[in-house]
């Protein structure tokens, strides 16, 4: 039988789930900012490009200090949050702020 780390595994969600988060407000506002803009392909990059390092960067160190454990809960965290974030968008749910 397999022993799961429950601790390492909450542990590594927790902070799964924070970047997922600002992951998506990140696109979210890198989108609506580019759909103002003439050419919008250099803001999109250079958004993907931090957004991406900074959830890279995370998982790195969510892997070297907890463990495979905390890793597959912050993997986990971030599929859970792209489940979210897409049903929101699909259903149409308006954004905070949104007119």
């Amino acid at each position: 039988m397999i022993a799961i780390d429950w601790t390492a595994l909450l542990m590594g969600a927790a902070a799964g789930f924070v970047l997922s988060a600002l992951f998506f407000v990140g696109l979210a506002f890198g989108m609506r900012q580019a759909l103002r803009r003439d050419s919008p392909v250099v803001l999109l990059a250079v958004s993907a490009v931090i957004r991406i390092a900074a959830l890279l960067g995370v998982g790195w160190v969510v892997l070297w200090q907890g463990g495979t454990w905390a890793f597959l809960g912050y993997a986990l965290a971030f599929l859970l949050t792209r489940i979210i974030a897409t049903t929101f968008v699909r259903i149409g749910l308006p954004a905070r702020g949104a007119s």
